[in-house]
């Protein structure tokens, strides 16, 4: 495939969101540049697209961040970027974990994100096309005790978005963006969570295929924000006209539940 064909950037490309939307990608015509920790992963994936190119990064280091930032500014055709790389992790309350990885994960969720979205636009903004999707998640729309740090850096996500949603649009460019905030899905998230998966009922678990499919369908139509899931769509409406006091209540339960969740395995 030629060099000067579309390309798309893929963070977290090693496994679950990240490795579907690559693979949809690639389906597209895409050349893929792959990033992700796990290089011999992307290495298989890489061979199996047969038009992708593997770019080992630890996004959450100023190295391994500039050295994206550099292949991005380096790219004149790239059309799509996904932020798709990311964790989470329950360990207690927020002031009795490692700070250290509280800073990881906003590193990761925050700066990342807008150092790479930053680069990608100017091409993008210049060329008067291309595509950002921000995975988010439906936990950008609540606060939950001991994920405190994890809904906060996904509503940062969901705010960040929807600014440059707006002022793409105040600009008159076609530019999309768009914040994917799909809810449990079934990857390698909650395994290396440790969370148990049988405490969420199975009606509530969605495929990853599913979300990325919904994902970009929903971007064809310039949608900002992407709920795959009617169940998730409904919450996320009705709780938000809930009276603040009540969604507390609510919550307290919830983080409850995901802390027993937890005890069968380590505690992400």
């Amino acid at each position: 495939m030629s060099e000067s064909s579309p390309a798309a950037l893929v963070t977290g490309a090693s496994s679950g969101l990240g490795e579907v939307f690559a693979r949809r990608l690639s389906q597209r015509g895409y050349r893929l540049i792959l990033v992700a920790r796990r290089k011999a992963r992307l290495e298989k994936l890489a061979a199996e697209l047969q038009k992708a190119e593997v770019l080992p990064a630890d996004l959450a280091t100023d190295a391994g961040l500039h050295s994206v930032e550099l292949r991005i500014a380096a790219e004149p055709a790239l059309e799509f970027l996904v932020n798709n790389a990311g964790y989470g992790f329950m360990s207690g309350e927020f002031f009795s974990g490692d700070v250290q990885v509280q800073d990881r994960m906003h590193r990761l969720h925050i700066i990342a994100i807008e150092r790479l979205t930053h680069a990608a636009l100017k091409i993008m903004a210049a060329r008067r096309a291309g595509n950002v999707i921000n995975v988010s998640s439906v936990s950008g729309f609540i606060q939950s005790p001991y994920s405190i740090s994890y809904c906060a850096t996904k509503t940062w996500i969901n705010s960040f978005t929807e600014g440059l949603f707006l002022e793409l649009r105040q600009m008159g460019s076609p530019v999309r963006v768009q914040a994917l905030c799909p809810g449990f899905t079934y990857t390698e998230f909650h395994e290396t969570m440790g969370m148990d998966r049988s405490v969420i009922p199975k009606s509530l678990w969605m495929q990853a295929e599913d979300v990325v499919d919904a994902s970009l369908r929903a971007l064809e139509k310039n949608r900002l924000f992407v709920i795959p899931g009617w169940r998730y769509r409904l919450f996320v409406n009705l709780f938000q006209r809930l009276p603040r006091r009540v969604r507390h209540s609510l919550l307290v339960k919830y983080g409850t539940l995901r802390k027993e969740g937890s005890r069968s395995g380590q505690a992400r």
